[in-house]
C-alpha cells in the first residue's frame, strides 16, 4: 500500500499541489485566490513545497511589477501522484467507489 506524504497531506498543500498538477505553471496570485489563502500562508507553503523539491518557483516581472510563478518539479508530480494513489487504496478499504458510476 502506498504511503501518504506529509509534505503534501496538510489541506492547503494537497489543494496547491491539485491545482498545479492540472496546469503548466500558474501565477502566485491565483493560486492563493483558488486555494482561499492569506499571502504569508501561502508563502509558507510554497517555500515548503519548493524545499521538498515539489515545486519550482520563478520570480520576474511584469512590467515594472515583480511577480511570483509556481509549478510542480517532475519530482513533485510523481509524489502528487503517489499521494493521490495512497489515498485511493484508504478509500477503496472502505469499499466506496471514487468514480461517479
Amino acid at each position: 500500500m502506498a504511503e501518504l506524504d506529509p509534505v503534501i497531506h496538510a489541506p492547503a498543500r494537497l489543494r496547491i499541489m491539485s491545482l498545479l498538477a492540472a496546469v503548466e505553471e500558474a501565477e502566485f496570485a491565483f493560486v492563493r485566490d483558488e486555494v482561499q489563502v492569506s499571502d504569508s500562508v501561502m508563502s509558507k507553503h510554497a517555500a515548503a513545497l519548493e524545499a521538498a523539491g515539489y515545486v519550482v518557483i520563478r520570480k520576474g516581472h511584469v512590467g515594472k511589477r515583480p511577480r511570483t510563478w509556481l509549478k510542480l518539479s517532475p519530482t513533485g508530480r510523481q509524489a502528487y501522484m503517489s499521494h493521490i494513489e495512497a489515498l485511493r487504496d484508504i478509500v477503496a478499504r472502505s469499499g466506496l467507489s471514487l468514480t461517479n458510476d
